[in-house]
C-alpha cells in the first residue's frame, strides 16, 4: 500500500518540483523513503526566500499538501525544511501549525520560530521563545545564540545580553565567528565598547564585516584614535579593507578634524580605486568640509556626475559649518533647479544657517517649501525649524511649528526649554518641562541642564535643586556640561558656596566650566577668588580664551592688581590672545581702573581691529578719570570712523558729564540717545541722568524726570535721590524716596539710618524720636 502511495506521489511531485524550480536538478523516483525526503527537502529549500514570488509560495503551499496527503513523514529533515520555507516566506500562522507537529527536543524548531519573529521585528516574542525552550528542556546550540542577541539589541536589554553571553561562554559558544560577531555587533551599538573589544580579541577568525562592527563602535564611541589604531592593526591583517572601511576611517577624521591623515586616505583610495564608489566619496567630501578644506570638498563634488541627495547633503552642510552661508543658499537653489529632492536631512542641515532675524525670511521660505512639497516633518526637521525661529526671536512661530500634528520627543521639548531660555522666558521654558514629565518622557542630561538656567533666571532655588537631584539620581553630574549648568544656577542663585562645592567635585573641567565659575565670583564681588582659579586653571593644564582672560582682568581691576593684570597682559602678547577684541577691551577697562590711564590708550591705540566694545571702554577710561574733553573727543571720533554708538557708550558720555558736574550737556546727550540715535534709555540711564541732576541740587527737575520714566523706579533710583536730599537738606523729598524704598526693602536698614540723618540735620527730632521708639 505505503509503495502504491509512494510512486503514485512520484508522478505529482515531479510535476510541482518542476514548475516550482526548472534550475533544480533533482533525480525523482528514489527507492527509500529517506531518499525522497531528501529530495523534498532540497524542493522545499528553492521556496525559502525572502521576499518571494507569490507563485513560488503558493508552489510551496501545494508541494506541503501533497506531503500531508500522501502522509510523508515531515517530523525531521523535512518538516524542518518546511518551517523554514514559511519563516522565510513571511506566513508566521502556517509555520506555527508546523512547529507544534515537530519534534521540539531539538534546536532547530526552535531556532526558526526564534529567527522569524525577530525577522519580523517582535523581538520580546523572540525572547519568549527562548525562554519557552529553556523551559522545554530543549539545549540551544550554536544557531540560537545570534538571533536571540539581535532580539535584545533591538530591545536594549543589555543586561539580559551579558546573561545570553554568559551562557553562550558555558557552553563554549563564544570563539564562534558568528554568535561572537553577534555579540560585538550588540555591544559595540550599544555602548559597550570595551566588552565589544574584549570578545574581539578573543575571536580567531576576523572578517571584514566584523572589524567595521568595531570600528563603527569606536567611532560611535567617540574615541577616533582607537579607529585609527584598529585600522592600522586591520591593514597589517590579511582582511582588506573595503569602501565601508574607508568611510567609516574618514568619519573618524572629519570628528577628529585630522586633515594630514584625511589627505592620505584620499591618495590610498585613489591608488585602491574605491574613489569613485558613492559611499565612500560622499564621506571624502564631508571629511574635507568638517575640516575646513571646502576647495578640496568642492573641487570632489564637481566631479560627480549625478549627485544624490546624500552628496548634496553634506557639502551644503559643510558650508554651513564654515558659516559660509550665502554659498550654502546658492547650493540649496542649484540642487532644486537641477531636479534633486532636498530631504528632512537637507533642510534640517541648513536651517542652522539661519539664526538672525534678518534672514528669518530665508527660514520661512524654507517652511513653506516643506509645507508645499508635503516634506516629511519628522523631529530632527521639526527640531531645526523650532531651533531657527527662536534664534530669530519669532516666538509664536516656534510655538506654532511644537503644536502642529507631527511627532514630539524629548529632544523636540529640550529645544524648545532652550529657546525660550534664549528668549528669556523662564516662566514658560519650566511649564515645557513640567509638560514632559506629565507626558511621561523622561528628561536626558540635555533637558536637565537646559532647564537649570531657567530656574536661575526666575531665582527658583528650590527647583534647581529638584534638578540637581534628578542628575544626581541618573548620574548625569560627570558630563562637564551639567556641572557647568548646575554651577551657574547656584550661582545666579545667590548660593556661591554651593557652586563652588558642586565645581570643585566635578572630575573634568572643560574652559566654558572654569569661565562660569570665574564669572560668577567676579558679578558677585570676589575678585579674590577669581585670581586664584586663574592660577588653578592655569596649573590644571586647561586653556584660556577671551572669556577667561576678560574675568581675571575685571578681577584685577577691582582689586586693584595692576602687576597681576600687566603679567596677564604679557602672557596675551606671546599667545594667540594679543589680537581678541573682548580680552583687549578688558585689558583697556583694567588699565584704566588701576589708574594707568597711558596704558590704556596705549593698548587702544596698538589694537589692529577695533569694535564698538574697545570704544566703549575707552571713552569710559577717560570719563571715570574726569578727562571729560577726551572722552567726548573720542565719542566724535568714533562716529567719523564708521562706529554707532550704544547704550553703553552713552552710559559712558552722561557719567563722565556727572563726575563733571555739566548738567546740561549731559541731558543734551540723554535727549540726543533717545531722538537722534533712537536708543530707549534703560534703568541705568535714568539712575545717572537723575544723579546728575540731583548732585546740581535740581532736585524739582530730577523728579521730572523720574515721573517720566516708562517703568517703575528701581531701589537704585530711588537711593539716588535719597542720597541727593541729604546732600541739600531737603527733608520732604527724602520721606517720599524713604517711602518707596521701604516697600520695596523694608529689611534694609541702611535707608532708615539715612532718612534720620536727613532729619536729624534739618532739626526735625520729633519724627527722629518717633521712628526710634
Amino acid at each position: 500500500m505505503y509503495q502504491r502511495n509512494l510512486f503514485s506521489f512520484h508522478r505529482r511531485l515531479f510535476q510541482t518540483a518542476s514548475s516550482i524550480s526548472t534550475n533544480t536538478s533533482i533525480g525523482f523516483y528514489p527507492n527509500t523513503e529517506g531518499d525522497l525526503i531528501s529530495k523534498l527537502a532540497s524542493v522545499l529549500q528553492s521556496c525559502s526566500h525572502h521576499n518571494p514570488d507569490p507563485r513560488a509560495i503558493r508552489q510551496g503551499q501545494q508541494l506541503h499538501a501533497q506531503i500531508i496527503v500522501n502522509g510523508i513523514n515531515h517530523v525531521g529533515l523535512l518538516g524542518s525544511r518546511l518551517l523554514g520555507m514559511y519563516i522565510l516566506c513571511g506566513k508566521m500562522f502556517d509555520a506555527k501549525t508546523v512547529f507544534h507537529q515537530l519534534d521540539l527536543f531539538y534546536a532547530s524548531p526552535w531556532n526558526w520560530m526564534i529567527r522569524g519573529f525577530t525577522m519580523m521585528g517582535c523581538s520580546d516574542s523572540a525572547l519568549l521563545v527562548y525562554f519557552k525552550m529553556l523551559g522545554y528542556g530543549t539545549c540551544p546550540d550554536k544557531y540560537t545564540f545570534p538571533y536571540v542577541i539581535k532580539a535584545c539589541g533591538r530591545l536594549g536589554a543589555i543586561g539580559l545580553a551579558k546573561s545570553v553571553h554568559h551562557t553562550v561562554r558555558m557552553m563554549g559558544f563564544e570563539t564562534d565567528v558568528y554568535v561572537g560577531s553577534s555579540l560585538i555587533k550588540l555591544y559595540a551599538e550599544n555602548g559597550c565598547i570595551d566588552d565589544a573589544r574584549n570578545l574581539f580579541d578573543k575571536l580567531p577568525e576576523r572578517d571584514d564585516v566584523l572589524w567595521n562592527v568595531i570600528l563603527n563602535g569606536y567611532l560611535k564611541h567617540g574615541d577616533p584614535k582607537r579607529v585609527f589604531s584598529l585600522f592600522n592593526q586591520m591593514r597589517s591583517s590579511e582582511v582588506r579593507p573595503g569602501s565601508v572601511t574607508y568611510a567609516c576611517i574618514l568619519s573618524a577624521c572629519a570628528s577628529d578634524a585630522n586633515i594630514t591623515l584625511c589627505t592620505q586616505l584620499h591618495g590610498l583610495l585613489i591608488k585602491c580605486g574605491l574613489v569613485n564608489d558613492p559611499q565612500v566619496l560622499n564621506t571624502l567630501i564631508g571629511g574635507y568640509a568638517k575640516c575646513q578644506r571646502l576647495f578640496e570638498a568642492r573641487k570632489l563634488f564637481d566631479r560627480v556626475s549625478e549627485a544624490g541627495s546624500v552628496t548634496w547633503n553634506v557639502i551644503i552642510g559643510g558650508h554651513v559649518q564654515k558659516g559660509l552661508m550665502n554659498a550654502a543658499s546658492d547650493l540649496l537653489r542649484k540642487m532644486i533647479s537641477l531636479g534633486a529632492k532636498p530631504d528632512t536631512i537637507t533642510l534640517a542641515s541648513f536651517l542652522p544657517s539661519v539664526s538672525e532675524s534678518t534672514r528669518v525670511n530665508q527660514g520661512k521660505e524654507i517652511h513653506s517649501y516643506i509645507l508645499r512639497h508635503n516634506v516629511n516633518l519628522d523631529v530632527f526637521l521639526k527640531n531645526a525649524l523650532i531651533d531657527m525661529y527662536f534664534k530669530c526671536r519669532e516666538v509664536e512661530m516656534a510655538r506654532n511649528v511644537f503644536t502642529c500634528n507631527s511627532a514630539i520627543d524629548i529632544v523636540i521639548c529640550t529645544a524648545m526649554i532652550s529657546g525660550y531660555v534664549l528668549n528669556g522666558m523662564s516662566s514658560d521654558a519650566l511649564e515645557i518641562f513640567r509638560w514632559l514629565v506629565n507626558e511621561k518622557m523622561r528628561p536626558n542630561a540635555v533637558t536637565l541642564s537646559s532647564s537649570l538656567p531657567a530656574c536661575a533666571g526666575l531665582a527658583a532655588l528650590k527647583l534647581g535643586k529638584e534638578l540637581h537631584g534628578q542628575i544626581l539620581k541618573n548620574g548625569f553630574e560627570t558630563r562637564c556640561y551639567v556641572g557647568t549648568a548646575v554651577t551657574d544656577m547656584y550661582a545666579k542663585c545667590g548660593r556661591l558656596d554651593l557652586a563652588h562645592e558642586v565645581f570643585t567635585r566635578m572630575s573634568e573641567k572643560d574652559g566654558v566650566c572654569w569661565n562660569s565659575m570665574m564669572t560668577s565670583f567676579c558679578q558677585n564681588g570676589r575678585p579674590e577668588k577669581v585670581v586664584d582659579l586663574f592660577r588653578e586653571m592655569g596649573a590644571k593644564g586647561a586653556k584660556y580664551n577671551s572669556v577667561s582672560i576678560s574675568a581675571a582682568l575685571s578681577a584685577c581691576a577691582s582689586l586693584p592688581l595692576p602687576g597681576f593684570g600687566k603679567a596677564i597682559h604679557g602672557f596675551m602678547t606671546r599667545g594667540a590672545l594679543e589680537t581678541d577684541l573682548y580680552a583687549e577691551s578688558a585689558l583697556i577697562d583694567m588699565y584704566a581702573k588701576c589708574g594707568n590711564l597711558e596704558s590704556a590708550r596705549k593698548v587702544f591705540n596698538i589694537m589692529q581691529e577695533k569694535s564698538e566694545v574697545s570704544w566703549n571702554s575707552i571713552i569710559a577710561a577717560y570719563g571715570n578719570h574726569g578727562r571729560l574733553q577726551e572722552c567726548l573727543s573720542l565719542f566724535h571720533e568714533m562716529q567719523e570712523f564708521g562706529f554707532q554708538p550704544d547704550h553703553v557708550t552713552f552710559l559712558a558720555i552722561i557719567s563722565a558729564c556727572d563726575h563733571g558736574g555739566l548738567v546740561d550737556d549731559g541731558y543734551r546727550y540723554f535727549k540726543s540717545m533717545i531722538d537722534d540715535y533712537k536708543i530707549t534709555a534703560r534703568m541705568e540711564h535714568y539712575t545717572c541722568i537723575i544723579d546728575l541732576f540731583a548732585r546740581a541740587g535740581r532736585l524739582s527737575e530730577a523728579v521730572e524726570i523720574l515721573k517720566s520714566m516708562p517703568s517703575d523706579p528701581d531701589a537704585g533710583v530711588w537711593g539716588t535721590l535719597l542720597g541727593a536730599s541729604r546732600v541739600h537738606g531737603n527733608v520732604e523729598m527724602a520721606e517720599m524716596a524713604s517711602k518707596h524704598l521701604f516697600e520695596m526693602d523694608p529689611q534694609n536698614s541702611g535707608y532708615y539710618v539715612l532718612l534720620s540723618n536727613v532729619q536729624a540735620d534739618a532739626g526735625k527730632w520729633k519724627g527722629l524720636i518717633k521712628r526710634e521708639a
